[in-house]
């Protein structure tokens, strides 16, 4: 049995708001076949609302393609505002016959407003430029006919600020903290909505929620308000199709009104307040009067910085019940959940006219378990509902969101036992793709964190941390942990959505800001370390090159390089401006930070900033020159490579001596020369053992920061030093991964030591403990321990290398991956023979390989092969080889002794 499970679109399922035809890829099922691939698709088209039928079709098409599907026909033009729905058959081959499968279920997506005359409506707001510092939120409403059988109707909202929006009373869409956090001035995003089920004949009414959000409230460790504007602003499009061909357009304008709404307060940071007497019943209901209300004010903004958001957005993704509730030793009651994330406090409860309920979030209990808030900084996290009356209530808040485990109780106007308080975790809307498990459970534990501190600090950005005054987006912390984050959910539409904006905020010289959407810029006076510099620092502004890289090694997919090319070309160009005989080192440098070796009081590790920015100069270029050369661009390819041999030169001449050893004798200057492959093949092992030595001077512990840390399993393991890498993977005295997991952490933490051993803290200046940058060991965990990686000549899993290696006396480990193929997935197990302990062990292999893909198969430590089911290895090699097509396969083979078991 053969079919084609399910299409995506541009990596999505039934996207709205498509802005032109998107790639297709589909997923292939055939069971109980091997060696099966796609020789030839059709794809059809429809409009899903005509009953015209068939409005596109290709044909039969040979092509082994399955992924990266575009139907390149000029005739082929999209409407606006139209949903189409679309389906898939293929013809495969497996040995000497050929198939041809049933067609896949309909798949639909929405257009966007492709005709750019439709980019018409006012922006309009309750508020004026005087409400500058107000952060309550407002209301505003519109009223418009609906006379006509309605064939279909979209509708096209955004805000200056955050929004919500009704249609006759009822909540359109389940999306929290629209439209997101771009760089608004360049790129503003719209969302799509299919809103016929709201709509009916006669009188209707539109209606939005509107706060300050990332826009207009305070943002950023800077403390500025109004980054983008003084006064919040709603702006909506719809287009009604009725069944006698008639459009009809209704758009925002001076005829709305504008009220307070019940939000008296809300900020990103400080939480959220409200007041429950200030509702007005039916607002959003046909006849309501609003003669009290007050016209809206049109804000003159640039619609050409539009732009459609078709996925990926923020959402509501799980809830957690309350696991305890405390009374602390200062006399304060306290809910446990028990889990740390990014969300919101969630209320059910009766309370009399006027009763308060409020609490305070925050992550950790101090050392005599006591509330401790000292590292929010100036974050206040409260959220506070007054009830009008002593009917029940359900509530969370709209506007801003909070990074928590606890919540403080200061006011609670009912008995506790009559309150029903959970936890509503939320972040972007990503398929999850990866999992991960094995036989220790602190592994599990330390998997389940590093997914966590992502969830948490995705939030339409990839940010720091979800609860102190920061929660920007560091491009360095995205850039070291993104091959984690692909693993783990389907990040392409996540990522590539926010790179738009690092390549919008690049300088016009090609720098790179620390944080992007860049709120510092121009306002870093004042503060003692961005006055240094607030663009451009070796990995962070990496971010640039190495990102669109990452997501073309886990997709496939050549779009994101070209999207992303001028930008990743204008940075290798800032850097190479900047150099000086080909080192780097501009201005502020964050170089390894945080590391442990760093001098007392200090962020910056002992690592000069001269070999980490060189180091990543010539790592970013090479990763160009490839991607050019991937692109077609072959003289840019050879330019760039020569560039990156003259880098890797100069690096070789200044920081690796005559006898190969590293001039800078420090963990994370040897792990990124050999991660980078900045050290000539013979000194390999001479850099390598230096490596071992300077770890083992630390007792085995890492001395590392954010540069560092995140290849430091890799630059043991791919040098032979596998036990060494589990060794340090396993460590759970401090400074270690599972030092965190001992300590009852959740999430990954910013610091090592961010709760020493005696239970004292780290400066609660900077000391989160939701912070994903040391989770970036995960991929380790994936490709290494677990075994599955992606192939750079066949990237997106279209060929992928199973190659585990056990070790650290695990037992067995499983991994599975939802590719843009199908799900892959590797399990291994070690068993041993009880009776014989002088024989070797057994290593059982067993693998899931889609259709239309190839595994390279790699064995660790092979003594013998005892079952190949089929394969054929290459056993003249160390480790034998095998590469094989679609199926379900089980290798055995006898283990080496030398494996540490």
């Amino acid at each position: 049995m053969m079919n084609v499970a399910y299409v995506k679109m541009d990596y999505l399922k039934n996207p709205a708001g498509l802005t032109r035809m998107p790639q297709l890829s589909w997923v292939i099922q055939s069971e109980n076949e091997r060696e099966c691939y796609q020789r030839a698709y059709q794809v059809q088209l429809r409009l899903m609302t005509e009953g015209k039928g068939i409005v596109f079709d290709t044909g039969k098409v040979y092509s082994q393609e399955s992924a990266h599907v575009f139907l390149n026909d000029p005739g082929l033009v999209l409407e606006p505002a139209r949903k189409y729905e679309i389906r898939v058959r293929v013809w495969t081959t497996a040995g000497h016959g050929e198939k041809v499968s049933d067609y896949s279920p309909w798949e639909w997506f929405i257009t966007g407003l492709t005709d750019p005359a439709w980019l018409t409506g006012d922006f309009i707001s309750a508020e004026t430029e005087k409400d500058n510092e107000k952060f309550n939120a407002t209301l505003i409403r519109g009223e418009f006919q609906i006379q006509g059988e309605i064939q279909e109707a979209y509708a096209y909202t955004t805000a200056l600020g955050l929004y919500q929006y009704e249609l006759n009373g009822h909540r359109v869409g389940t999306d929290e903290l629209a439209p997101g956090w771009t760089s608004y001035h360049k790129r503003l995003c719209y969302q799509t909505w299919d809103i016929k089920p709201y709509l009916h004949p006669g009188a209707n009414v539109l209606g939005a929620w509107v706060g300050a959000g990332w826009y207009k409230g305070k943002m950023g460790f800077l403390g500025r308000i109004n980054n983008y504007g003084k006064q919040t602003a709603f702006w909506a499009h719809l287009v009604i199709r009725y069944t006698d061909g008639r459009i009809q357009h209704v758009c925002t304008d001076s005829s709305f009104k504008g009220s307070d709404s019940p939000v008296t307060f809300s900020d990103i940071y400080n939480g959220e307040t409200y007041d429950a007497r200030m509702e007005q019943e039916n607002w959003c209901i046909p006849g309501f009067d609003d003669s009290a209300w007050r016209p809206v004010q049109i804000v003159n903004w640039d619609k050409k910085t539009l732009v459609s958001q078709p996925g990926c957005h923020v959402t509501h993704m799980d809830t957690v019940k309350a696991k305890d509730l405390l009374i602390t030793p200062e006399g304060d009651t306290v809910i446990d959940f028990g889990q740390n994330m990014a969300g919101w406090v969630h209320i059910r409860a009766k309370g009399q006219e006027g009763a308060v309920f409020e609490i305070q979030c925050f992550e950790v209990l101090d050392a005599h378990g006591n509330v401790y808030t000292d590292n929010l900084r100036g974050a206040r996290q409260t959220i506070r509902y007054i009830c009008k009356d002593d009917r029940e209530f359900s509530w969370h808040p709209r506007f801003t969101f909070q990074g928590f485990r606890y919540g403080k109780i200061i006011s609670l106007g009912c008995d506790p036992a009559q309150a029903e308080i959970t936890a509503w975790a939320i972040h972007s809307n990503m398929e999850p793709a990866g999992v991960f498990s094995c036989s220790n459970p602190d592994l599990n534990q330390l998997q389940h964190n590093i997914l966590w501190s992502m969830k948490s600090n995705f939030i339409d950005i990839p940010t720091d941390c979800p609860q102190r005054n920061e929660r920007v987006g560091w491009t360095g912390d995205a850039q070291i942990f993104c091959p984690t984050a692909t693993y783990l959910m389907n990040t392409y539409t996540f990522f590539s959505k926010w790179l738009l904006d690092v390549a919008a905020d690049q300088t016009p010289e090609g720098g790179v800001p620390h944080i992007v959407p860049d709120l510092i810029s121009g306002h870093e006076q004042n503060d003692w370390l961005l006055s240094q510099g607030t663009h451009s620092a070796a990995a962070w502004g990496d971010v640039a090159v190495m990102n669109p890289w990452t997501l073309y090694m886990a997709y496939g997919d050549r779009e994101i390089l070209w999207q992303q090319y001028e930008s990743m070309k204008k940075w290798i160009d800032f850097m190479h401006t900047h150099a000086t005989d080909h080192i780097w080192n501009y201005r502020l440098q964050f170089g390894d930070w945080v590391a442990l070796d760093a001098k007392p009081g200090s962020y910056f590790g002992a690592t000069p900033n001269d070999l980490t920015c060189t180091a990543y100069y010539a790592h970013s270029t090479e990763i160009f020159s490839k991607i050019c050369r991937i692109l077609g661009k072959d003289r840019e390819a050879e330019e760039y490579h020569a560039l990156y041999k003259d880098i890797l030169k100069t690096f070789r001449e200044r920081f690796i001596d005559e006898n190969g050893h590293m001039t800078v004798r420090t963990q994370t200057a040897h792990i990124i020369a050999l991660y980078f492959h900045l050290v000539p093949e013979k000194y390999r092992p001479v850099v390598s053992k230096d490596l071992v030595h300077l770890l083992q001077k630390e007792n085995g512990h890492l001395v590392t920061g954010f540069v560092g840390t995140p290849y430091f399993c890799y630059a043991l393991s791919d040098n032979g030093y596998v036990k060494e890498a589990y060794d340090l993977l396993l460590k759970d005295d401090f400074p270690s991964w599972l030092y965190q997991v001992k300590m009852g952490a959740t999430t990954i933490w910013e610091h090592w030591d961010g709760i020493r051993p005696d239970g004292s803290m780290w400066s609660p200046d900077m000391n989160s403990f939701n912070h994903y940058a040391y989770g970036a060991v995960g991929s380790w965990m994936y490709h290494v321990l677990a075994g599955l990686s992606a192939c750079e000549d066949a990237p997106g899993y279209q060929q992928f290398l199973v190659y585990p290696r056990p070790g650290g006396r695990l037992n067995w480990a499983r991994t599975a991956y939802n590719s843009v193929y199908g799900e892959i997935s590797v399990y291994w197990e070690i068993k041993k023979n009880m009776k014989d302990k002088k024989a070797p062990a057994l290593l059982v292999l067993q693998i899931h390989i889609p259709v239309n893909t190839t595994a390279k198969i790699r064995l660790y430590q092979c003594r013998n092969i005892v079952k190949t089911d089929g394969i054929i290895f290459n056993r003249q090699l160390s480790e034998p080889e095998a590469s094989v097509g679609s199926g379900t396969y089980e290798v055995i083979y006898e283990m080496k002794e030398e494996v540490d078991q």
